[in-house]
């Protein structure tokens, strides 16, 4: 696609048969951009505002505040042979699901592309757009008000340039990654994005995210799941921020403290309407989690001084390989991904390392990890 020929003008759309005509379109086309506008201050779920579509010559507003019914969107998004472009997209793939009950499939992350390629991994979408195409995106509307109506001038136009140089960006970064012979790890990528916002965590294992929970053990840990397995079913039904129906810090003084009366609740800083909604109801689910027998097992631990000194020489052999394969170390392995190797008592490829990055990171770093075991055993 030529840059002369893109059209950014916002192109509204505002009834279910605009939409229809233009997803019958659309379903014949390789490619189209995709993005979403959302609001979240105030509640546990995106809420969805917005819909941008960019299929290379337009740039398309999608209200879906006015049209009842989305289906034809829907289709397109389940349409397997129209690859979806889309940038940083996981919030934007829950806003999806939340608004049409499908995840689009499959996507083309511009993000993971460009990383990928070996740009920078955290490179937003205005980066991106500035280093490969020498265009200056604005950003003055990050912040707007997107269920307001009508959308305002400025509004507009920035949602429009959202997805008007993604179908740009796709032809730039196929291009780079076929000749580096990566566009399969790009799929790769892609695809656990896609199956990640299908199988959200389960709440069981949200305490595993609170800070300092490693601490815990035993029963105390049993309650702390039980408290944050609660909370996020709660704050999922109720359509509240976690944290504005229990805050992670209460959490955690609930389950090391058990308390056993209101007043101790109040003792422990639970105050007004979470103490009058919600007191029996905490003070029953720690009572129960005392009783359990089926305690989860330990979280693991900050790294010891070994453990650290392990880490340091892998993190080196990680800088070695990243520099070598001209990549982005954080795009190869996580800085958590790296502790749980190291922490791990019989180290193996799971999870992300048994993709493409098993080969080129994987085996190294257990090659490494097996080598310095067997000099601390020596």
């Amino acid at each position: 696609m030529s840059m002369i020929d893109m059209d950014t003008t916002p192109r509204w759309v505002c009834t279910k048969a605009q939409l229809a005509d233009l997803c019958e379109i659309w379903r014949q086309q390789r490619v189209v951009a995709l993005d979403t506008e959302f609001m979240r201050s105030r509640t546990f779920y995106p809420q969805p505002a917005l819909v941008q579509v960019g299929d290379g010559k337009h740039c398309y507003l999608i209200d879906n505040l006015a049209i009842e019914d989305l289906q034809p969107l829907r289709d397109l998004l389940l349409q397997t042979s129209v690859t979806k472009i889309m940038h940083s997209c996981s919030e934007d793939l829950e806003t999806l699901e939340r608004l049409l009950g499908v995840v689009p499939e499959p996507i083309f992350d511009t993000q993971i592309a460009a990383a990928i390629s070996g740009m920078d991994a955290s490179l937003g979408y205005a980066a991106v757009v500035r280093s490969l195409l020498n265009v200056e995106l604005p950003k003055s509307e990050t912040r707007s008000d997107w269920l307001q109506r009508p959308l305002s001038d400025a509004q507009q136009k920035y949602a429009a340039l959202d997805v008007a140089w993604l179908p740009a960006l796709y032809g730039v970064l196929c291009k780079r990654l076929r000749e580096r012979d990566r566009l399969e790890w790009l799929r790769e990528d892609c695809a656990a994005l896609v199956t990640a916002a299908r199988n959200p965590q389960p709440p069981e294992l949200y305490y595993q995210k609170v800070k300092g929970a490693w601490r815990l053990r035993g029963r105390q840990l049993a309650a702390l799941q039980d408290l944050c397995a609660w909370r996020e079913r709660e704050a999922r039904a109720l359509d509240m921020p976690r944290n504005h129906l229990l805050k992670e810090s209460l959490c955690m003084a609930l389950a090391q403290q058990v308390p056993g009366h209101k007043e101790a609740l109040s003792q422990l800083g639970l105050e007004g309407r979470v103490l009058r909604q919600h007191g029996d109801t905490l003070l029953q689910i720690t009572s129960r989690a005392i009783q359990r027998q089926d305690t989860p097992s330990r979280l693991p631990q900050p790294l010891n001084r070994q453990e650290g000194e392990t880490f340091k020489q892998l993190r080196r052999q990680l800088a070695v390989i990243a520099a070598r394969e001209a990549l982005p170390s954080e795009i190869l392995i996580r800085k958590k991904e790296l502790e749980a190797l190291v922490q791990s008592s019989r180290p193996e490829l799971q999870g992300r390392l048994r993709g493409w990055r098993a080969e080129i990171i994987g085996r190294p770093l257990l090659k490494v990890l097996r080598q310095l075991r067997e000099e601390e055993i020596k």
